[in-house]
Formats: structure tokens, C-alpha cells, sequence
């Protein structure tokens, strides 16, 4: 049988796999770069488990091309990721590791209940 905590940790790797690769090569630049951090978080916070993502992407590694524009690029992501599967919530990043994109779990924990409202 699988745990909610476990559940919550496969949910948080797969979110953030699926993150990095829709939106690798995604066209963006300095200027749009808030509008296109909006939209992932969005994105993946429509899906089943997702307690709160927050997306940053590093503008010093926008180098516009010929047209003006970046693209995404897996080293410009800087996202934290918090997944709950019943009372277990897990915590994962994705951010730069030397020249390296790394995904890691950060916590993965039972989360208290909330006490009822008076």
C-alpha cells in the first residue's frame, strides 16, 4: 500500500518533471519573464495535489537573439513546489546547481489538522 507521504512525493517529482519540460524553449525575455512565471504557476496549480508553486526565472541568463527574445532554459528556473495527499505535504525545488537544473524533495512531512472554526 502506498502512504499519503509517498503519494505526495511522487506528485511534487512528477509536477515538477512535467514544469520543466512543457516550458523549456518557451519564447521569453526580460520583459515578459513576470508574465511567463504567472502563467507556469497557473498552470501547474490547476493540478490534483498542488498545494502552492512559486516560479522565478533568472533574467541574467536572458540573452536576447537576433528577434529580441530568450528562451526558457532548465538552469533559469528557480521553483518551490508544495504537493498535500491527505494530512502528508511534501516540499520540492527546482533550481540551479552549479552549471546543473536539480530537483530535489526538501521535506516531505504530516501536516497538522486544522482545528475546527468557533
Amino acid at each position: 500500500m502506498v502512504t499519503d507521504r509517498e503519494r505526495a512525493a511522487f506528485e511534487a517529482g512528477i509536477k515538477l518533471g512535467a514544469l520543466y519540460h512543457q516550458w523549456v524553449g518557451a519564447p521569453v525575455s526580460v520583459a515578459t519573464a513576470e508574465t511567463l512565471e504567472k502563467a507556469i504557476e497557473a498552470s501547474v496549480g490547476l493540478q490534483p495535489a498542488v498545494e502552492k508553486v512559486r516560479v522565478r526565472l533568472d533574467r541574467d541568463l536572458m540573452s536576447p537573439n537576433t528577434f529580441g527574445y530568450s528562451e526558457v532554459a532548465g538552469l533559469m528556473y528557480d521553483v518551490e513546489l508544495v504537493t498535500r495527499v491527505g494530512k502528508a505535504r511534501c516540499t520540492a525545488t527546482l533550481s540551479r546547481y552549479e552549471d546543473y537544473p536539480l530537483m530535489s524533495l526538501v521535506a516531505c512531512d504530516e501536516a497538522p489538522s486544522h482545528p475546527p472554526h468557533r
